[in-house]
């Protein structure tokens, strides 16, 4: 399988060769800052199979463990591209709309459900976490 993605203007575009690891969703406020929506929809890929192409730009802030999240976005367009996590530095988490096969993947988790908007409810059979499932 080869996904490919990348930002709206096109100057950065990835792609990775393997299947994800997990596919999720999370419901915190800094996702949802980054992703300028009610929840960040996470397609996560071990960090060496992914291949970006073009320039982007590094925001970092730390998460609730205290480790810094870095949040990476095409200064161009300012599309948010892609996360990377200390608690997690094997996988990059990859926000699933910049897929150009996003249609393909389903969340199965959903993370920070303690802070969801109370409007958002999605499908029952995606398994919930008050918090982080670490």
């Amino acid at each position: 399988m080869n996904n490919v993605g990348g930002c709206l203007c096109g100057a950065v575009r990835y792609s990775v060769s393997t299947e994800p690891v997990f596919v999720g969703v999370c419901h915190c406020e800094d996702c949802r800052k980054f992703s300028g929506s009610a929840f960040s929809f996470l397609v996560a890929f071990a960090k060496p199979d992914l291949h970006i192409h073009g320039e982007i730009e590094t925001f970092s802030k730390p998460g609730d463990s205290g480790q810094p999240i870095l949040r990476q976005f095409c200064p161009k367009c300012g599309s948010s591209i892609l996360e990377n996590t200390e608690t997690r530095p094997e996988l990059v988490l990859l926000n699933g709309g910049t897929l150009d096969n996003s249609a393909e993947f389903s969340p199965t988790v959903q993370i920070y459900c303690d802070r969801e908007l109370n409007w958002t409810q999605l499908s029952a059979d995606i398994q919930r976490y008050p918090g982080t499932r670490e």
